[in-house]
């Protein structure tokens, strides 16, 4: 994405700051969920689908809820959403082939396997990945910040419920959010 320009034909510095704070971001929160999903397994974690799902659920906390087996009774310690969160999406995705997905996976996982934190694990089709040792402990690392307790909580709370195939999760997201897929591609959810 090309940054306006100002009138004095300089980029803004400010929009160029909170583009990268928001990759950033983005980045942590990825590093976290893969990292959660492949915590304790030499095995890599595997496919972009399964990312651009188990991402949607940790982003919207409520559609998370509707699929959780116990609803809102499924929630562990702070983990449920906030009224906040229940209104507003801190960055939204939109409606796509497959369901939920967001343009900046590639430029996001771009920068994590750029920045040494993760690795591509050759394969015949499809995407996989795995933390790098440096990867692993910035995961662990940010899940001992308390900004990032509630999504390290989640994310936990997603693998305990919905470690599946990308396709599975898919199904699932088709077959029990059909508000999240019945609207043209290119919506945003």
């Amino acid at each position: 994405m090309r940054l306006p320009k100002s009138p004095s034909g300089e980029l803004d510095a400010r929009m160029r700051a909170s583009e990268r704070n928001e990759m950033a971001y983005h980045q942590a929160r990825i590093l976290i969920l893969i990292n959660t999903f492949t915590r304790g397994q030499s095995r890599p974690f595997n496919g972009l689908t399964k990312l651009a799902k188990l991402d949607f659920l940790l982003r919207y906390p409520n559609f998370l809820e509707r699929l959780l087996p116990g609803g809102a009774a499924s929630w562990t310690g702070d983990t449920a959403p906030t009224e906040v969160e229940r209104h507003a999406v801190e960055s939204r995705m939109i409606r796509y082939k497959y369901g939920p997905w967001d343009d900046r996976y590639y430029p996001i996982l771009g920068a994590l396997v750029g920045r040494e934190l993760l690795e591509y694990v050759p394969r015949s089709s499809g995407l996989a990945v795995k933390l790098t040792r440096l990867g692993r402990q910035l995961a662990k690392d940010l899940a001992a910040e308390p900004q990032w307790q509630i999504t390290v909580q989640r994310a936990e709370l997603i693998r305990q419920n919905f470690n599946l195939t990308g396709n599975q999760l898919k199904d699932l997201i088709y077959q029990f959010l059909p508000d999240v897929v019945d609207r043209p591609w290119g919506d945003e959810i």
